[in-house]
């Protein structure tokens, strides 16, 4: 029996016979009997040819036989799940797709783990080499075209359930521009153990010398003054790097790296250290105030005039994990440059179809400025707004946060949701007898959901959230109808997530939302967001970008967001480090 396939008889009974004027060729295919292949179309084809031409037919049956799931590492912290129906015809069609799916811009090439070679990287050359059925991808992006993110982007793909993963964040760029990042710190972890920096050619020596012979006798080294200046010195410089201002534990961490690296320097009294420790103390102090004389921003905005009362006088430090809270101005610019900037900011922000590549390099630009503002006079948001209105485009919370923490907002938050949701859930159920019919009722309402399942598991989850942690959480979550004044619903409202409902849908049980809004100060600052956990990270990153504080009767909530979705902050709060050991299970 002869079946025709693309122009190509296959004889699909061992034995048929063929006329010998026909070309025969027999092909394998992973899970398929051979089959032998004749076509006229090939009659005068070479056998190199004819290798080609087999290959290129298996490719093409495969591709149309079998989907393929994808796991893309699109960053360091970034990976999403990619479904496809179908093999694509080639790497840049391949490329083309992620694109579309996952809201990538810019170029990128290809690498794949290579199951033949431990799973080791191989760059994508032709999309044969792909394994079958599942593959783990790895973007590259190519440095003369960062992937960009437009203001025009519709975050409505984000909610999608269809192909890409719900937690696909809208790409932002996290390079600073070159004119900027000098000024910048790029480290945000507090190295453990901590590395004393090299010291110098002639200390370094007397050093050497004195640990082998400590460790023949196990007597110190009498610290002369100039041993021990360079040794503060450097360990200082070292540190500022990191934090302009070290905490307790941080400056421990220093003292016992010093000994341990110079046990020569061990003092013979209580933990050996403890004379070390006040001496790394002291030149913290001293180089801060040498700073704050030669203008540095970070610390002169704590310098306390003879006019602030005690009583309202608060240090303005980074608390809640920034690594540039306050930085200097960029070489060659000052307060009356970067004013010129920021007006031509203002001027192209107004427009009615930005540059977007405009618009990130002068935030760049002008990010020492806006911080300074921010940190220091702690303007109203409406100031904030008239003043730094891109600040409130939504890839420009991404990009401020991402200034400020080193952190990519989005991305980040939206893998914790997806990590935590099931966890959570979980706990939920466990204990919602403990909290009432709030928590009852959000649980209730997620079982008669039908559709778009994942998305609505995570909206219960960070809806649920305040409750666990005994907090209110209509003081985070508001409602009202489209036809209500804008007043009412934003009346009273410090930091919120508004949803916009449809008027006649108020009464069933699952109305139907038709947008989700950002309050801050009781005024709207963001509308059209996609869903749930966009919204509460944008909320999130605002706080950091207008440097607001936690509000009070939120203070769980949003320490849980920082502490355990984003992994910031030196440290939690009793409530919060229970939930996140209970999570940790």
């Amino acid at each position: 029996m002869l079946s025709d396939i693309r122009g190509f008889n296959i004889d699909l009974n061992a034995g048929f016979p063929l006329p010998r004027s026909c070309p025969v060729r027999t092909i394998g295919i992973d899970g398929v009997k051979p089959v032998v292949i004749s076509g006229d179309d090939i009659a005068d084809e070479s056998v190199g040819d004819e290798s080609v031409a087999s290959t290129s037919f298996q490719d093409d049956v495969l591709r149309e036989d079998r989907a393929l799931l994808l796991r893309v590492v699109v960053s360091d912290d970034e990976a999403r799940r990619v479904h496809l129906s179908q093999v694509p015809e080639s790497v840049d069609a391949l490329i083309d797709v992620l694109k579309e799916k996952l809201q990538l811009q810019g170029d990128f090439t290809l690498q794949f783990e290579d199951p033949d070679f431990a799973n080791a990287l191989c760059t994508l050359s032709n999309i044969s080499e792909l394994p079958h059925a599942r593959a783990v991808l790895h973007i590259k992006w190519k440095i003369a075209s960062q992937p960009d993110n437009s203001d025009s982007q519709s975050l409505g793909s984000i909610s999608s359930l269809d192909t890409a993963s719900l937690n696909s964040p809208v790409h932002t760029s996290t390079n600073p521009s070159p004119t900027t990042s000098g000024n910048l710190r790029s480290t945000s972890v507090w190295p453990s153990p901590f590395t004393i920096p090299p010291l110098s050619h002639d200390v370094e020596l007397k050093l050497r010398k004195a640990n082998e012979a400590y460790e023949k006798t196990k007597t110190g080294i009498d610290v002369t003054r100039d041993i021990k200046t360079d040794i503060l010195d450097k360990i200082t410089q070292v540190t500022f790097d990191i934090t302009a201002y070290p905490r307790p534990h941080e400056v421990e961490s220093i003292a016992v790296a010093l000994i341990s690296k110079y046990p020569c320097l061990k003092e013979n009294d209580g933990n050996g250290y403890e004379g070390w420790l006040t001496s790394i103390r002291n030149r913290f102090s001293n180089f801060r105030a040498k700073l704050r004389v030669a203008g540095c921003s970070e610390v002169s905005i704590n310098s306390k005039s003879k006019g602030d009362g005690d009583m309202t006088y608060t240090l303005k430090r980074a608390k809640r994990g920034e690594i540039n809270h306050c930085p200097n101005h960029p070489n060659e610019h000052d307060d009356a440059s970067l004013e010129e900037q920021r007006m031509l900011l203002v001027e192209e922000s107004k427009k009615a179809r930005v540059d977007d590549s405009l618009i990130r390099v002068k935030m760049d630009l002008t990010f020492s400025l806006r911080r300074r503002e921010v940190v220091e006079e702690q303007p109203m948001v409406m100031v904030i707004q008239n003043r730094w209105p891109a600040l409130f485009f939504k890839e420009q919370i991404g990009e401020e946060f991402f200034r400020i923490t080193n952190k990519n907002l989005l991305g980040t938050f939206r893998a914790a949701v997806e990590k935590y949701t099931p966890k959570l859930l979980r706990l939920y159920r466990s204990r919602k007898a403990s909290f009432g019919k709030d928590l009852e009722h959000i649980l209730m309402k997620l079982d008669d959901e039908t559709s778009n399942i994942i998305r609505h598991r995570q909206d219960a989850a960070l809806r649920g959230l305040p409750i666990f942690l005994c907090e209110e959480p209509g003081q985070l979550f508001k409602q009202c109808l489209e036809t209500d004044p804008d007043d009412v619903a934003v009346k009273g409202v410090a930091v919120g997530v508004l949803y916009v409902l449809e008027d006649c849908a108020v009464e069933t049980s699952s109305p139907k939302v038709q947008n989700i809004s950002l309050i801050v100060e009781e005024s709207v600052v963001l509308q059209d967001i996609a869903d749930t956990p966009t919204a509460v990270a944008y909320l999130f990153g605002l706080l950091y970008a207008l440097n607001i504080s936690y509000p009070k009767h939120l203070k769980y909530t949003f320490d849980t967001l920082q502490s355990v979705f984003m992994e910031m902050g030196p440290k939690c709060t009793k409530r919060v480090r229970s939930l996140k050991n209970k999570l940790a299970l």
